[in-house]
């Protein structure tokens, strides 16, 4: 009785931890590991941050994307989404979109069919 208890709350707390958010890391106070916990920064990443950070204390994300090399406007929201913030601030800024494909196979962009526009005039 006492183990059936026992791992019926075991298993309870193991699946409220996989689906608690990850929390946060302040980049103005994260050590290496902490910084490193972060899916997308490793070793190198870490770095730069440190290096950068030694200047003074980042304001904001744009202050980051503008200090540290490799940290651009989509690799910061990459970075906010894992848990990153700035000031314990996460990345407001949207990455740039994919271009939408809007032609169907076969035919190209920007054509119509039966458009005599397009046909070259003698």
């Amino acid at each position: 009785m006492i183990r059936r208890l026992f791992a019926v709350v075991l298993s309870a707390f193991a699946l409220s931890a996989l689906s608690a958010p990850a929390l946060a890391v302040d980049v103005n106070k994260a050590s290496q590991a902490e910084l490193e916990s972060i899916k997308g920064v490793g070793p190198a990443m870490s770095g730069r941050i440190l290096e950068a950070r030694k200047a003074g204390p980042f304001k904001d994300w744009a202050d980051v994307v503008e200090r540290v090399p490799g940290i651009g406007p989509g690799n910061a929201a990459r970075l906010s989404q894992g848990g990153l913030t700035v000031a314990g601030a996460a990345y407001a800024g949207a990455p740039a979109a994919a271009p939408e494909k809007s032609a169907k196979a076969g035919k190209p962009t920007g054509e119509k069919t039966g458009d005599k526009s397009a046909a070259p005039k003698s």
